[in-house]
């Protein structure tokens, strides 16, 4: 058998953070069997549906690096072909017509709520001879689901799931304006798309009895299924935005690597061992729908926060810089004049969980502050750090050598011509160059900074100190 699998979203709002992990799922599983990814977008509520979801689902699913084999599909381009097969399962009596008004289905449902009975069609029209129908009226079309039996499946993660057909009403395939019905729509395109195995969230477990039912009324072999439990946050409950539930594309501008959120992805809710960093390779190599936990999973910030550290100081710089420069662009960071990026992305990853962090963190390097951090300032800039100051501003001023040991050097023979502790000169200076406590190794921010920006900026925390010293 040849796997084909499919992420079939409803363009009804964002791909966020549960969607891109059920896509992340199918696609790892065609990839592990040489296999076929299908996206298709089930637009078929077209009240809800708008251009700006749909491409919002395509931009996140091209940022995460998930292409599509087949696609994308678009049902409401699909209309005529659910028409054929309603009418040919209304000709086979596998389907019927039900005129049964909103007036009398609401009763129907408040007497069913009062016996304490299931909630569901009773079949009234089911029977209807072909005399007693008039076409011209309003009327919905129904599958006719079997009365007798139940419907027995193994789930591929939740394992075997029984349902009697007695708890299944006969379900809407079409509404009263002709426009099929997600459930129905849902089974003629996986069966013409030849899908294998269904890969969903289990919010759609009650859905499958039913699509079983009608895959069989048309006479066809029913996919797997693999039903993947839903995300909660941080606090058990079910996850909102609040959590993390937003546009994937929102973890982009929050500063998140692709392979960062792939990374986390794939482990929340899976696992290989106690393997938590997992290269694309790997996890197409390790990946099984049985490892997948039955149990809901948590999400976890600072987990994600952790992994994109971790990305940014151990990819390629190269490959970093490629996610990095949107955010530089953004904040008006201009990396043309000065150090060269590549070096300080390992260098500051360190200090930073974000990219959106990082772009921030290296405006000092290429563009002058105006103002000095005020906590820095106060805690550094004193009195007592201006003849450091203009001790280690001599020695630098005179320096034949711009390199970062010999500017460590420096450094070290001022303060021990002082009789100072190596931290009364090195945090004053690194609060003058930097505008801010936060660096790498005082000797490279020094050479990366420049010389001319050095001296100006111990220039321009000299006279701090000398303003605070004539207001004192």
């Amino acid at each position: 058998m040849t796997v084909k699998t499919r992420f079939a979203p409803s363009p009804t709002g964002y791909l966020h953070v549960g969607g891109a992990r059920t896509a992340l799922y199918c696609w790892l599983y065609a990839k592990k069997h040489q296999g076929t990814f299908v996206l298709r977008i089930e637009d078929t509520d077209r009240e809800r549906s708008t251009d700006e979801s749909v491409q919002a689902i395509l931009d996140g699913m091209e940022w995460l690096h998930l292409e599509h084999d087949e696609g994308p599909y678009y049902q409401t381009k699909r209309f005529d072909r659910y028409k054929e097969v309603i009418d040919e399962m209304l000709a086979n009596g596998q389907a019927y017509r039900c005129y049964c008004s909103k007036e009398r289905l609401d009763a129907l449902r408040e007497e069913q709520q009062a016996n304490k009975q299931n909630i569901g069609y009773d079949g009234h029209c089911r029977g209807l001879s072909e005399s007693d129908q008039d076409l011209s009226k309003p009327h919905v079309i129904r599958f006719k689901n079997p009365k007798e039996g139940a419907v027995v499946f193994d789930d591929l993660i939740k394992g075997r799931i029984s349902v009697n057909n007695s708890e299944i009403d006969d379900l809407i395939i079409a509404r009263t304006d002709g426009t099929p019905t997600y459930n129905f729509t849902v089974v003629v395109d996986d069966l013409d798309m030849e899908i294998t195995h269904v890969i969903r969230g289990d919010d759609h477990v009650n859905n499958t009895p039913r699509q079983i039912n009608m895959i069989k009324a048309l006479g066809r072999d029913v996919p797997l299924y693999a039903h993947v439990p839903m995300i909660l946050g941080d606090d058990g409950k079910r996850l909102s935005k609040r959590h993390g539930a937003v546009s994937v594309m929102q973890y982009r501008d929050d500063g998140y690597l692709p392979q960062a959120l792939l990374n986390y992805l794939v482990r929340l809710g899976w696992s290989h061992g106690d393997q938590e960093v997992f290269s694309v390779d790997e996890m197409i190599e390790f990946f099984e729908l049985s490892d997948v936990n039955r149990a809901p999973s948590a999400f976890n910030t600072d987990k994600l926060n952790w992994l994109n550290q971790h990305y940014m100081k151990e990819l390629p710089a190269e490959e970093v810089l490629k996610h990095l420069q949107w955010h530089l662009d953004q904040q008006g960071v201009d990396v043309s004049n000065g150090p060269d990026i590549k070096l300080l992305i390992p260098e500051m990853a360190e200090r930073v969980k974000t990219l959106k962090e990082l772009a921030s963190a290296v405006r000092y390097f290429y563009h002058d502050f105006e103002e000095f951090d005020a906590g820095a300032a106060k805690k550094h800039l004193r009195p007592v750090a201006k003849e450091p100051l203009e001790a280690v501003k001599g020695k630098l001023e005179q320096a034949s050598e711009w390199t970062a040991e010999a500017l460590h050097g420096l450094v070290s023979a001022t303060a021990e011509e002082l009789e100072i502790g190596m931290g009364k000169v090195g945090m004053p200076l690194r609060v003058a160059v930097t505008g801010a406590g936060m660096s790498p190794d005082l000797g490279i921010t020094l050479e990366w900074i420049g010389k001319e920006r050095v001296i100006k900026r111990i220039d321009k925390a000299l006279t701090l100190i000398a303003e605070r010293e004539a207001q004192a």
